[in-house]
């Protein structure tokens, strides 16, 4: 017969798997075949066939489990000969899975990687998004096909495409699943949605309504987790919720409940100082919040009983700081600190107008500029390097994914900061060492340096916002 029965393929693919013999590389040498040779298959015949549906169902199966005994064994070239054929008879295998479409792409990826030639590179890259294109004709349901484009693009084909385009995709793998996307999603969606937000490219309602479906994804997918799949969601829980602080600079973009589940602790775990009472009631005056609502009430009476008002040059910019009038505040700081001669009273006064731009803008560039001015203004002080070093140690989600090289490295350079902070003012010493012991874990072991070709102990150049030179350690 032309076509065995559903029935019969099934056994066959079974006999197959129990019985095909275990390969062994003969030849390690890997060739990259030519691209232009590459199975055509025509539509819409045998286009999303399976081997039900193949014109050969003997030969389709009997490839399909050489090819993935070939696959196992790293036998690229043997594999993809019998892959081709299965290509060309059953694309679409048993029609419930994309097992032979998903194995093509991870086929051209590896023959990207050892292709020398710039041109059929590309080539390889467009065969690759092909194949997506394939599966999600093939099987269209879910957002599993936008999801990985997108995920390819943001992280290794940057150049052939937007950030909006890369945006655009994970939005649509979104929408089609819901709280089932895919983890791997997370992260570089969140990055864009920053990033496009503040670029004027997304507008509010929808930005706050991704940001608020990102961290329900993340609770869900923590409470859920078992075993090794919770790695990757504290990977995650390490960089989305700190990438996402940035929108607390946007007015109305949280409510109330946010900040006061956020902040509100911090009040009670330092109930008498004055300095957290402050920014914990401006951050909740920046929300919204009525002051009549019991904490906030509580932590008014507080303030009253503990603090007594500024006064002074800088009078009016405290009141502006409790107000949450962020830029009045930075203002009348460093408006204050031209009026004062006590070089103590000045570098603190710039200084309190650093940390409103770390604090309260997430202006990182801004805060550092002005911390180093407090350090000139202050001779021998090491607080305006304690402030950098946190800076930069909290720039790991700003600067990279949150885990991996580009997070790691700017722990170099948050130690070196804290280092001058001993150094140079000995009454910090002891909260440098803190953080310093506390950093140190983070920074990229020996296989991560030795990988990169770099050596312990040389110069090393960190970019993002950062911009500075520092010298490689590991943590081993």
């Amino acid at each position: 017969m032309k076509f065995l029965s559903f029935f019969s393929n099934l056994l066959l693919l079974t006999t197959l798997l129990s019985c095909s013999p275990k390969m062994k590389v003969v030849n390690t040498t890997v060739s990259v075949p030519v691209t232009d040779t590459l199975p055509k298959v025509e539509r819409p015949k045998g286009f999303c066939a399976t081997f039900d549906q193949s014109e050969n169902p003997q030969e389709a199966l009997r490839s399909f489990v050489l090819y993935r005994d070939f696959l196992k064994e790293t036998d690229w070239n043997q594999a993809y000969e019998y892959w081709v054929k299965v290509y060309e008879l059953a694309p679409a295998a048993d029609g419930k899975r994309n097992t032979v479409l998903a194995d093509g792409i991870r086929f051209y990826e590896h023959f990207l990687e050892l292709e020398k030639d710039s041109l059929k590179k590309e080539d390889w890259i467009h065969k690759i998004f092909a194949l997506y294109d394939r599966i999600e004709e093939c099987y269209p349901a879910g957002g599993y096909v936008p999801a990985r484009k997108g995920f390819d693009l943001f992280f290794t084909y940057q150049q052939r495409a937007s950030k909006k385009e890369i945006y655009d995709l994970f939005k649509k793998a979104w929408d089609l699943d819901g709280e089932e996307v895919p983890d791997f999603v997370l992260n570089p969606f969140t990055s864009l949605l920053v990033d496009l937000y503040f670029s004027n490219e997304i507008p509010l309602e929808e930005a706050r309504k991704y940001s608020l479906a990102l961290s329900n994804r993340l609770k869900k997918g923590l409470a859920e987790c078992e075993g090794s799949s919770c790695l990757r969601w504290k990977v995650i829980e390490e960089y989305l919720p700190l990438r996402m602080e940035v929108f607390e600079t946007v007015k109305g973009f949280y409510d109330c409940n946010y900040f006061m589940d956020k902040y509100y602790p911090q009040f009670l775990a330092a109930s008498d100082d004055c300095e957290v009472i402050r920014e914990v009631y401006s951050r909740l005056k920046f929300a919204g919040c009525s002051d009549v609502e019991e904490k906030f009430a509580a932590l008014i009476q507080k303030g009253n009983e503990k603090c007594a008002p500024e006064k002074g040059p800088a009078e009016l910019a405290f009141i502006c700081l409790r107000d949450a009038d962020y830029s009045c505040a930075i203002e009348g700081f460093l408006k204050a600190s031209k009026e004062v001669d006590d070089v103590i009273k000045k570098g603190e006064l710039i200084l309190l107008a650093a940390k409103v731009y770390y604090v309260h803008k997430k202006n990182f560039t801004k805060a550092r500029q002005l911390a180093l001015e407090a350090a000139a203004a202050r001779p021998n002080w090491g607080e305006p390097y304690i402030l950098i070093g946190r800076m930069y140690a909290s720039s790991g989600p700003l600067c990279g994914p949150g885990r991996g090289w580009e997070s790691q490295v700017v722990v170099w350079v948050a130690i070196d900061s804290w280092v001058k902070a001993r150094n140079t003012d000995p009454s910090f010493a002891a909260e440098a060492n803190k953080m310093i012991n506390q950093y140190t874990r983070f920074m990229p072991n020996k296989e991560d340096v030795f990988i990169r070709g770099l050596k312990t102990g040389e110069k090393f150049y960190i970019g993002c916002w950062i911009q500075e030179s520092t010298t490689i350690r590991t943590v081993d």
